[in-house]
């Protein structure tokens, strides 16, 4: 990027953040999220910091936050309410530490981690002992008068004082009594909600026609921002201290969180870190319990824990040089459409796929994102070199979910969707009723090779050794067109191949043998019939039990699956009535494949209703109703009359109250447990 581009990309990066912050901060509204925010805020970073010269005064990354609403009294800060710049990979944290060991050379530097709460931040001050005001972020310097508010959050003391419980600080202990006897003390932390209440109160403003809130953190500031303290008062608000402002002779940050302890303030125990190796395994082990927590968090905060290190650091912008945020992976970034390129799948459906600048999401790095169909492209308004929005959800691949168009530079070209197959040229049909375009043609290589790397995976014939590369290679040179030709391949078709030698072609050849006695419901899922999943395949082997009986089922036979409604069952119905998949099938039983019935379900569950709300210890949701499905029940997804039973795991959501006003019988994981035995 040359000088200029980055200096147009700057200028637009800090309209567009401040146009967010100023929506997220002031006007507590949301159009992106806070991720994709972060996102942005990290790319400006990066680029001033590359090119210092375009740093200017007014940067996003050179003040804290948005201005004061003026209805608010304002508040002085005495000491500057400082935000924290985000870190987002262990490189990142590891170059922190090499930049601070070169401000300050010591010997060693030790660290603080605690958890860092997506909740709004405020500080209280307290004159005498007793709370006499709270107040907002603001720029920084000056915030806004939320004091009345504050006071209706129980968790937030109206008058300070040493627990009896506290000791192992004698040598301070003093300086402390003297200072709430007679003198000021600040706290800072974050005001937040816990996710079970905000489902509650959502559901309540649901019921009355309202809209909901967005997230926890959204609903916070907008508690604390209500004129009126009453309706703050009916706001289910916590508080948790993270800081002790005032000098009272702590030594070090992990002494401050005992001291607030000790003065009648939630705070978290955080840990004591030796070194960065030790920060990065705590961060670690909090992700894996990142969703076990009753609160949102949303990374952890690393302090460099002697505080008389950490004043001799100082401040860098809008943050102390001392402490940084160690992020999460996010589950949406923005990045740039370098190009958008055409897949083919199995059922010949043509899928567009943008090619991205490389962005890290939820801990991998993505260079791809599906575009779905012709029409989202034209529903987002989605060009090629566009800043996007990616999210990432489970394993799948990730999806463009949003263009941000203020940030074009007039050079972004608009995307043509082909009319043609761009594999085999087929002209591409859209069936009636459907957003998809496809290719119809059955010889397509694309399609054909989707579908045998389909047919050959896990969930299917799981043939190990035989991944895409094998599968491409085994086209190309002639050696399989169909399913049924992988059964006869020998070693010595396999010999003469690059990548295989005598032993590789022996396993491959032993692998395709194993893998003949295949499960009922794997082999259905083999055969690649469209809209028909691995829950589909289990549901359609429980039911029928044999390949005859399968094939020969009507529609409306099949519709009396739960789960397969008219669309499923016409697409099974003509698979089995294809002259081409009924020979597919003849070859694989004429070359050895033997189809193991499924084990008869047991049925003391049939017919019974199960609802999972919240996380288990002994098993995973996917186990939980796997295990109810071999039992002759059925795992739905929400809660209603018909429900038989709710299954309470740890932190449930807004289903458990559900399941009691509709009187639904609720079990423990152990009662669960006990009921399956």
């Amino acid at each position: 990027m040359s000088k200029e581009e980055a200096k147009k990309r700057i200028e637009k990066l800090k309209k567009v953040i401040n146009y967010h912050r100023y929506l997220y901060h002031v006007k507590n509204k949301q159009e992106i999220s806070t991720d994709a925010l972060d996102s942005l805020k990290h790319e400006l970073y990066i680029l001033e910091k590359e090119n210092p010269e375009f740093i200017n005064p007014d940067s996003p990354t050179q003040r804290v936050e948005g201005e004061p609403l003026e209805k608010f009294g304002k508040a002085e800060h005495e000491t500057p309410m400082l935000s924290l710049e985000d870190v987002f990979t262990k490189e990142e944290l590891k170059d922190w530490e090499e930049y601070l060991k070169r401000l300050v050379p010591v010997n060693d530097i030790d660290y603080f981690c605690e958890l860092k709460i997506d909740g709004f931040a405020v500080s209280l001050v307290y004159v005498d002992g007793v709370f006499s005001q709270g107040s907002t972020r603001g720029d920084g310097k000056t915030g806004e008068d939320v004091t009345q508010n504050l006071k209706t959050i129980e968790s937030i003391p109206l008058d300070i004082k040493l627990q009896d419980s506290f000791s192992g600080f004698e040598t301070i202990k003093e300086k402390i009594e003297r200072s709430i006897k007679k003198g000021r003390i600040e706290v800072r932390g974050e005001v937040y909600m816990e996710k079970n209440d905000f489902e509650r109160f959502n559901e309540k403003r649901k019921k009355r026609g309202e809209p909901s809130y967005a997230n926890p953190r959204n609903l916070a500031a907008g508690s604390i921002r209500q004129l009126d303290p009453k309706i703050t008062s009916k706001r289910p608000l916590k508080f948790l201290s993270y800081s002790l402002v005032t000098d009272v002779g702590q030594e070090r940050h992990s002494k401050e969180h005992k001291i607030l302890s000790a003065l009648g303030f939630k705070a978290d125990k955080g840990r004591k870190c030796g070194s960065i190796e030790e920060v990065i395994d705590f961060w670690k082990e909090v992700s894996t319990k990142r969703e076990k927590f009753p609160f949102q968090i949303d990374g952890v905060v690393v302090n460099v824990n002697n505080n008389s290190v950490f004043r001799k650091l100082g401040v860098a912008g809008k943050s102390p040089r001392g402490a940084r945020a160690f992020k999460f992976s996010p589950k949406q970034a923005t990045t740039k459409i370098l190009g958008v390129r055409f897949q083919v799948g199995r059922t010949g459906t043509v899928t567009p796929v943008a090619n991205l600048e490389p962005v890290n999401l939820e801990g991998v790095t993505v260079s791809s994102a599906t575009l779905h169909n012709k029409d989202q492209i034209k529903k987002l308004g989605i060009r090629i070199g566009d800043t996007v929005i990616v999210e990432r959800a489970g394993d799948v691949i990730p999806a463009v979910v949003e263009a941000l168009p203020d940030l074009r530079t007039g050079k972004e070209k608009g995307i043509k969707f082909p009319k043609k197959c761009p594999v085999c040229k087929s002209v591409l049909k859209k069936p009636k009723g459907e957003s998809l375009w496809r290719c119809l043609n059955s010889n397509c290589y694309s399609r054909k090779k989707e579908f045998l790397e389909h047919f050959v995976s896990k969930k299917a014939f799981d043939i190990e050794g035989l991944g895409s590369e094998i599968v491409d290679q085994l086209i190309k040179e002639g050696l399989i067109q169909k399913p049924y030709d992988i059964f006869s391949l020998k070693k010595g078709d396999l010999l003469p191949l690059e990548r295989f030698a005598d032993k590789s072609a022996d396993n491959l050849v032993k692998a395709i043998e194993d893998s003949k006695k295949i499960p009922f419901a794997k082999f259905i899922y083999s055969l690649g019939i469209r809209h028909v999943g691995e829950e589909t395949s289990f549901s359609l082997a429980q039911y029928f039990g044999s390949l005859k009986k399968l094939k020969n089922a009507g529609k409306s036979e099949l519709e009396e699956i739960p789960d397969i409604g008219p669309e499923v069952s016409e697409s099974i119905y003509n698979w089995f009535r294809s002259k081409e998949n009924l020979k597919l099938i003849s070859k694989l039983l004429e070359l050895g494949v033997e189809i193991i019935s499924p084990k008869k379900v047991a049925s003391r569950l049939k017919s019974k209703k199960f609802v999972l709300t919240g996380s288990l210890d002994s098993l995973t949701r996917n186990e939980a109703k796997k295990k109810i499905r071999l039992l002759g029940g059925e795992a739905i997804s929400s809660v209603s009359k018909e429900t038989d039973f709710l299954i309470l795991g740890k932190n449930p959501g807004s289903k458990l109250k559900e399941a009691e006003n509709l009187g639904v019988k609720i079990l423990s994981e152990k009662d669960f447990l006990d009921l399956i035995k």
